[in-house]
């Protein structure tokens, strides 16, 4: 968390006493310009055969259950686990889509779901898997 957030979200994230893998917590936005934040810890990649596409599945799932929880109707998601975590952001990218899209046919709305992509190598991996609006 940097400096744009203020003291408020990091002291926020503190309180909460951690967060197991594939579980999600809510905090107030404090400095962002979202209302809320909600945290979710991904797993670490290791090859596939530990429980890694469950686990992230979870954490889709978690986030989603949340927001409906808390009346929100916009989320955006970035791509989780595919950092420092080494989750293949090929294997994650499907991974990520099919959560929520098994959550959203269970009835629930949003107004929006985003999957912000931080390059141009994870925006063409969900490029193949959604539809966009151009």
């Amino acid at each position: 968390m940097g400096p744009s957030t203020g003291p408020g979200l990091l002291e926020a994230c503190r309180a909460l006493g951690g967060c197991p893998t594939g579980e999600a917590r809510l905090t107030g936005g404090y400095r962002l310009p979202a209302r809320f934040v909600i945290h979710t810890v991904g797993p670490v990649w290791r090859g596939g055969r530990q429980g890694e596409p469950d686990l992230l599945a979870a954490c889709y799932r978690h986030a989603l259950e949340i927001a409906v929880a808390h009346g929100l109707s916009s989320l955006a998601f970035p791509c989780i686990s595919t950092g420092v975590y080494g989750y293949p952001r090929e294997l994650a990218a499907p991974v990520a889509v099919g959560a929520v899209a098994a959550f959203l046919a269970g009835g629930p709305e949003f107004r929006e779901i985003l999957f912000c992509c931080f390059s141009r190598e994870d925006l063409a991996c969900y490029e193949r898997l959604l539809p966009l609006e151009r």
